[in-house]
């Protein structure tokens, strides 16, 4: 009991490092319809560049654009360093077609890089290999919008620290690998969400207990409890599908820093709810609550992955329908553990009151962070 303590101490002071969304850098590659060229835009964080190559020579936490011209050829060895194309097992060449410029995304400001890579033909088997900071942050992605010789539509393609190498098809995705592509995203994007985890795991907490005059007891069946966690994780399930289908068909459109600040405090409350006992048997009513604005943070990394125009719908529902079998992994995970130990005093003290405690402390500071960009 002692270390599971531990480890939930551990996770959660290991989140502190994730107030902000994780590390990604966005690639386009084209293929130039009748030559070997590949078009390739890159956009690296300005922070994940620092952290590699210290850009801020004065020190002052800000990065300039003079300190970003500075190292400009450090950045572009770098990043050719780490993507490798091949074409029949013949490495494509480098070139740079544009100076190094910056561009604004949603969480800062990003380098753009403007290449080409020259490969030996683009008949035979297509390959992209991908390594940018995987050894200093194995949670790293690279979100690829591969456009295929002749085709106007763009498939998508994550690479991270166990797929950095694949295959570029040369003929439009099917819908089956739409769908697959697009479901592991979204389990992916639930495993790296610490603030959606966090938020439903403190209303779950609970669960597995009744309140008696006005003090926590062990709940007396399985079966009622796991009607409670039913019932959140529906409601939550229910409501950020609603709000991630209307954001990612462009129905509805919030700010990303509203939308992230009022995550942390869904965060917040949830888990002082926890210690004052504020929600008992209503606790579904807040997972719907919240729930419809984490699906608007949810819409925030279907928009950096990208949507097909051809396969819009099967996109949006494999991303969905991913999002919550890393949902129900979580839970299956919680509830047989939660259950076996709700009558102790280590779970009702030291996980339930402990433990939201350290969240909500922490989910504070994230809102603190995202509200005044810090």
């Amino acid at each position: 009991m002692k270390r599971f303590l531990l480890l939930l101490i551990a996770l959660l002071l290991h989140t502190g490092a994730w107030a902000h969304k994780p590390s990604d850098s966005y690639l386009t590659l084209r293929a130039a319809t009748g030559s070997n060229d590949i078009a390739v835009r890159w956009d690296i964080a300005l922070r994940d560049l620092d952290y590699v190559l210290q850009l801020d020579r004065n020190g002052n936490g800000e990065i300039s654009w003079g300190e970003v011209r500075l190292r400009s050829d450090d950045i572009t060895r770098l990043a050719t360093s780490r993507l490798q194309l091949s074409a029949s097992d013949k490495a494509c060449t480098w070139a740079t077609t544009a100076p190094l410029a910056l561009d604004k995304h949603s969480d800062g400001t990003y380098a753009v890089l403007s290449l080409s890579a020259q490969c030996p033909s683009l008949t035979g088997a297509l390959k992209a290999r991908y390594s940018l900071l995987f050894d200093v942050d194995p949670t790293h992605r690279g979100l690829v919008q591969w456009i295929a010789p002749g085709s106007t539509e763009a498939q998508a393609l994550v690479f991270g620290n166990e797929s950095g190498e694949q295959s570029l098809a040369l003929q439009p995705a099917g819908a089956w690998e739409t769908l697959r592509q697009y479901m592991l995203d979204g389990v992916w994007h639930i495993w790296i969400g610490y603030d959606h985890i966090l938020f439903l795991l403190a209303l779950l907490l609970p669960s597995v207990l009744v309140r008696q005059a006005g003090q926590w007891a062990a709940a007396p069946r399985l079966a009622g409890a796991a009607r409670e966690v039913i019932k959140v994780v529906t409601a939550f399930t229910l409501a950020h599908s609603i709000t991630l289908s209307l954001a990612a068909l462009g129905l509805i459109s919030l700010p990303s820093r509203l939308v992230e600040s009022a995550i942390a405090a869904s965060v917040v409350v949830a888990a002082l709810s926890n210690l004052f006992g504020a929600v008992e048997s209503k606790r579904w009513m807040m997972a719907f609550a919240f729930g419809l604005l984490h699906g608007f943070g949810f819409a925030s990394v279907l928009a950096d992955l990208g949507l097909p125009k051809h396969a819009l719908v099967l996109a949006l529902v494999g991303f969905n329908v991913g999002v919550e079998l890393g949902q129900l992994a979580i839970v299956a995970v919680f509830l047989p553990l939660a259950f076996s130990l709700r009558g102790t005093a280590f779970y009702r003290v030291g996980v339930l009151k402990g433990g939201s405690s350290i969240v909500a402390l922490l989910a504070t500071w994230w809102l603190v962070q995202r509200a005044f960009a810090l």
